[in-house]
């Protein structure tokens, strides 16, 4: 496992705002609050503020709120996605999940966490590429997968 990237000084941030004109996902499903630093086709570190009032913190679990893995993974997606679709040829496009391999979780993620995600683009080929994600929260990593994504023509688009 890679140590995360930092921040850097001259950091390219961007605010909900802005990561909604980049990815279409929506409440409940916009999962990234802020783009720390990115490099567009490259990577880039998102911040998720895990709230007590998340809804799936309802029936996961009563008595015991633990955020799901699979939003863990959800998450590292979209701010891969930004890295991929910050790339003036991919504006408008759409990022799917095409695969994730050895996802790995290593802590729990409660309310009250604040989760660094970090996605770096490693491989692509055409419309397929590949990002190596891994999840901290306090400089310790709660989640780490190899995600596959596919670009496509957003719905408008086609």
């Amino acid at each position: 496992m890679a140590e995360p990237r930092t921040v850097r000084a001259d950091a390219n941030a961007l605010n909900s705002e802005e990561i909604a004109a980049l990815l279409p996902h929506r409440y409940p499903f916009a999962l990234v609050d802020r783009i720390l630093d990115y490099e567009p086709g490259q990577w880039a570190i998102g911040r998720k503020c895990v709230s007590r009032n998340e809804e799936f913190f309802c029936g996961h679990f009563p008595g015991q709120p633990v955020m799901p893995g699979v939003l863990i993974l959800e998450a590292l997606a979209q701010t891969g996605a930004v890295a991929a679709l910050s790339l003036p040829e991919n504006k408008g496009k759409l990022a799917l999940f095409g695969g994730i391999k050895n996802a790995r979780f290593r802590k729990q993620v409660t309310p009250g966490d604040v989760l660094t995600l970090h996605c770096e683009l490693v491989e692509q080929h055409g419309p397929v590429g590949v990002g190596k994600a891994s999840a901290w929260v306090d400089g310790k990593c709660a989640a780490t997968a190899e995600l596959t994504f596919v670009l496509t023509e957003a719905a408008a688009n086609r």
